[in-house]
């Protein structure tokens, strides 16, 4: 059977900031491991690693066996790469398989998986823009100070809720600091309706920019082990990427469930 999200109203609410403020001094939080270590660019650069150390085939008879030593090489990795990982985790994507082709709210999607705690695993989908702004949707839940009126407004799942990301374009990263928003991977945050309010007096302050938002009506969500089933299932296929290959600038997102396939260098056409 196709996926079937759960019904699971207000699962992503946090409570409510009554202020929005940025913290100047550290605090025993910031002493504990945070996402900024980058542990998903070293995992990359083991992928990357262990694909290259795969003996390669030799296309001559005469072997020079001072050729067949191992030679120590780097390995890096580029500003944008994605690579196939077992199970999902916060910061992953879902790339919908063709088992989902003609399911219409799923069909050659990408889910950002937001969450895997107890209650479940919760995401949104990246590539399904409305074609309308808040404005037009008349979603004062997501623009209480008209800061956001004009911002595109994205479908991200079949279950009711605002959400949105934020990822400031400059190193000074002071949404992270402010407390307020939940870090998915490095420098990507979402927020939900409790903090847009903080999300629009920060673009006040010139602290972020209009563009360094999107704006989603609703998310998916799924039971505990759910999800899980339905990768056995081979509906979906779960990648780790870097925040780059996220361009929450490219309004219409076309091609992003082609480009990730092909940055794990998995052509995929219809």
């Amino acid at each position: 059977m196709p996926p079937s999200p759960k019904k699971s109203p207000g699962k992503l609410n946090r409570s409510s900031h009554e202020a929005c403020q940025e913290s100047s001094s550290p605090s025993n939080d910031y002493n504990k491991p945070s996402i900024n270590t980058d542990w998903r660019s070293f995992r990359a650069k083991l992928v990357a690693a262990e694909k290259a150390s795969v003996p390669k085939v030799p296309t001559s008879s005469v072997v020079d066996l001072d050729t067949v030593v191992d030679q120590p090489q780097a390995i890096t990795v580029g500003d944008k790469w994605a690579h196939t990982i077992h199970e999902p985790e916060r910061g992953c994507l879902l790339l919908a398989t063709e088992k989902l082709d003609r399911v219409h709210i799923f069909e050659r999607t990408v889910i950002l998986v937001l969450s895997t705690g107890p209650l479940g695993p919760s995401g949104i989908i990246l590539n399904r823009p409305s074609l309308m702004s808040i404005k037009e949707t008349r979603s004062t839940a997501l623009d209480v100070a008209g800061t956001f009126s004009d911002r595109p407004l994205f479908f991200g799942g079949p279950l009711e809720e605002g959400l949105f990301l934020v990822r400031p374009k400059n190193d000074d990263d002071r949404v992270g600091r402010s407390a307020v928003f939940d870090e998915v991977m490095k420098g990507l945050y979402y927020g939900t309706k409790e903090s847009v309010g903080c999300a629009a007096e920060m673009v006040k302050r010139n602290m972020v920019g209009l563009g360094d938002f999107r704006f989603f009506d609703g998310y998916c969500g799924w039971e505990k082990e759910q999800l899980k089933n339905e990768i056995r299932a081979d509906y979906w296929t779960v990648a780790a990427c870097s925040s780059s290959v996220i361009d929450l600038s490219n309004v219409g997102s076309v091609g992003l469930w082609e480009k990730v396939f092909g940055l794990m260098g998995r052509r995929k056409v219809r």
